[in-house]
């Protein structure tokens, strides 16, 4: 398993987390011996919005003894009274949900409360109007809540919500289909939604990436918006290599949905390759890097994707990809100009031209 910091926390989070909305069709015995077995291979992330409240219980029995050792982002926003996911803005409601869910959780804190669900500016509105930020901030101040989150599929709501400096987390729904202009969460431009992660980047705001199989409409030829199945782990690799983005928390109903998760981490960059959305991109993501790293290998040896990120980065206003960019071994000034990378890129990105630009920009 591999880890990503949160810069702004210093936490130390798996890069395949959980999300945990189904895992309550497993049962108990089921749920309990998958989380243990995500223990055991090294994840540490788990997002407790659920479809239903009993789940709660199979964390609580499995992970209180290693409560420190693993991080949950708990929902300020969903609430489960009837034992069923409900979105509400009533602060009673919230506050009743919560405190059941830190008992089912046999926990006295929750290492990431999130601002929850807020799509429409109006929302956030309400959110504070009604005293429930108030409470989630109070919450903070006594130690019960480490970090502030927000999950929204809105980027113009998260970069006002960003604004406040308040956020610590963004759980964002990524996948080529949203960020390509297809299915009901694909709020915002390719342009938009990438400025915005590379903004998180820039302000150390780390990413949660939900959504990255599209409710498994990707994983379907026939239910694809591209008329193609993607895998699962051309899925994670996508979002995990976006700007900003920490860990990916698919969902699971038991441990067969696991064991092909963890797939993962044993899996080879052909497994893990995603350039085949390339042929069915829109026009307007031609010629933009996608840090897909199809162009590999370099016959001089450049790690091209990570240049260009690096430089898409600093260009944002990160100052520390300039550093990591320095620290590569190879840079685009080493660039021999024989046109490998301009022919493999599926997004008809002139990359030996590129190289010539970044290398002008970060100098030689």
């Amino acid at each position: 398993m591999k880890y990503r910091i949160n810069r702004r926390t210093g936490d130390r989070i798996s890069i395949l987390g959980l999300g945990t909305s189904a895992i309550w069709q497993a049962g108990e015995k089921e749920g309990t011996e998958t989380l243990e077995l995500a223990f055991e291979k090294g994840v540490n992330f788990f997002d407790m919005g659920a479809e239903r409240s009993e789940g709660f219980s199979y964390f609580g029995k499995t992970f209180e003894s290693v409560r420190k050792e693993v991080l949950y982002q708990v929902h300020f926003g969903a609430c489960y009274e009837n034992g069923e996911y409900g979105w509400s803005l009533d602060p009673d409601a919230i506050g009743r949900s919560v405190d059941c869910q830190l008992q089912m959780l046999k926990t006295d804190y929750i290492d990431y409360g999130f601002i929850h669900c807020i799509d429409e500016e109006a929302d956030f509105d309400t959110y504070v109007n009604n005293g429930i930020l108030e409470h989630l901030l109070d919450l903070k101040k006594q130690g019960v809540v480490r970090h502030i989150g927000l999950s929204t599929h809105t980027p113009s709501v998260a970069e006002k919500i960003l604004d406040t400096g308040l956020v610590d987390m963004l759980m964002f729904s990524i996948n080529p289909a949203y960020d390509y202009h297809h299915g009901e969460y694909g709020i915002g431009g390719e342009t938009e939604r990438t400025g915005l992660y590379r903004r998180c980047q820039v302000d150390g705001v780390g990413i949660t990436a939900m959504k990255i199989f599209m409710g498994g409409q990707l994983l379907d030829e026939k239910s694809s918006p591209f008329g193609a199945a993607l895998t699962e782990l051309q899925c994670m690799q996508y979002a995990l290599d976006k700007p900003g983005v920490l860990t990916t928390v698919p969902g699971i109903c038991g441990k067969s949905d696991l064991e092909k998760l963890l797939e993962f981490t044993e899996a080879g960059p052909e497994e893990r390759d995603y350039s085949v959305i390339g042929t069915f991109a829109p026009q307007d993501v031609s010629g933009k890097c996608v840090y897909c790293d199809h162009c590999r290998p370099c016959p001089a040896g450049i790690p091209v994707g990570l240049v260009n990120k690096y430089y898409d980065l600093s260009r944002a206003g990160d100052a520390l990809a300039k550093e990591h960019y320095l620290t590569l071994e190879k840079k685009a000034g080493d660039c021999i100009g024989c046109g490998h990378c301009d022919n493999r890129c599926p997004f008809d990105v002139k990359q030996s031209g590129r190289m010539k630009e970044i290398e002008s920009y970060f100098g030689k």
